[in-house]
């Protein structure tokens, strides 16, 4: 397999599985956009090998062979026929993308493997660092930036709220395939109960548990933006659009009475459009209205 092959490749997982990230990448230009959708695809291949697992031991030998991919992509030794595989070894012989930040998110993958036992929102946000906050890492060192740490805390935050946002929306999906992300301390806060959950039971503490998180997760958007127009060139951008894209799927639960147990917000493809304005001057000033 070319690396073109593998690039295009990659890029129609990202197009597929993710339409506000990869609207996103079309600020990149040239090896940046084509190593930030490969990242994404490889990230993607991991959550699909333990999503598609009929049970957790044919998934923890999917995720396996996920890892020694990415494993042997780091050696230098990628498979030729994996896409993925191929893309990643391309991309690390142009930037420093770091290996912990993949071991980070396998071990949020591994967690998917059990049916999740959420007991505290401090839980939930090491989960959410790892299957997704950590993309940051990933991404920062292809955009370029400046800032040193903050700069990754900053990114780091912007992807637990993605993340979290993620978790907000899909509450019923995960439902239908046995997972609760919601932790087990604000349910008994709100006095929210798991049958009342399963039957699409929108009551007044669960309105008021959903939106306890929605606050959460909109401080970390507001620390991730602070991080924003400290990357390079179009990056802010890149990033911007995508920032922008996921608070406003938080904006659209609100909308729907956060009703996240029967109905799932998105944003149709003209919503995305209009808010890519907002999205560039968000990244030159660090926010947005």
């Amino acid at each position: 397999m070319t690396i073109a092959e593998a690039i295009a490749d990659c890029t129609r997982v990202t197009k597929a599985h993710s339409g506000t990230f990869y609207l996103g990448t079309r600020f990149f230009r040239g090896d940046k956009r084509s190593a930030v959708t490969v990242v994404y695809a490889v990230c993607r291949h991991g959550d699909n090998a333990v999503d598609e697992a009929d049970d957790p031991q044919s998934g923890q030998a999917r995720l396996a062979a996920w890892w020694a991919g990415v494993e042997r992509a780091y050696e230098g030794v990628p498979r030729s026929d994996a896409a993925s595989e191929v893309g990643l070894a391309w991309t690390l012989e142009r930037f420093d993308v770091p290996r912990h930040a993949f071991e980070e998110l396998r071990l949020g993958l591994e967690s998917d493997l059990c049916v999740p036992d959420v007991q505290t929102a401090e839980e939930l946000m090491l989960y959410c660092r790892r299957v997704a906050g950590v993309v940051g890492f990933l991404v920062a060192p292809i955009a370029g930036y400046r800032g040193g740490q903050e700069t990754l805390d900053q990114a780091l935050a912007l992807g637990q709220a993605m993340q979290l946002t993620n978790v907000l929306r899909d509450v019923g999906e995960d439902l239908a395939m046995g997972r609760c992300y919601l932790p087990a301390d604000l349910r008994a806060r709100h006095g929210v109960e798991l049958d009342d959950l399963h039957r699409g039971v929108v009551t007044a503490g669960y309105v008021e548990l959903v939106e306890s998180l929605a606050e959460r997760t909109h401080a970390l958007y507001r620390e991730g933006w602070r991080g924003i127009p400290k990357l390079h060139g179009v990056a802010a951008s890149a990033v911007g659009v995508a920032a922008v894209n996921y608070e406003a799927i938080l904006r659209k639960l609100r909308q729907n009475g956060y009703d996240n147990l029967t109905r799932r917000a998105h944003l149709k493809p003209l919503e995305r459009l209009a808010l890519i304005p907002r999205a560039v001057v968000g990244a030159a000033f660090g926010g947005h209205t």
